[in-house]
């Protein structure tokens, strides 16, 4: 499985998506599942998936799917 593939599925299962749902307009509250506890619940499935831990800023920064991946690629995970 790609991380590209990884990464939306950490999408599809912390918001429960549609994999067709999926693109660089997902924005934090944008959609009622993408709140504070949605948010945590996604963040702590990326740092499982790809093995890393995130410092707290880039938890905040990560407020939307185009972000997160750019916020990745800090912590070398390419998609």
């Amino acid at each position: 499985m790609s991380n590209l593939d990884k990464y939306n599925q950490c999408f599809i299962g912390s918001f429960t998506l549609d994999e067709s749902a999926l693109n660089n307009n997902i924005e934090y509250n944008s959609i009622p599942e993408w709140d504070s506890i949605g948010h945590m619940a996604m963040v702590a499935e990326l740092e499982e998936v790809f093995d890393i831990s995130m410092d707290i800023d880039d938890i905040v920064e990560f407020s939307s799917y185009k972000k997160g991946i750019e916020i990745l690629k800090k912590y070398e995970v390419s998609i």
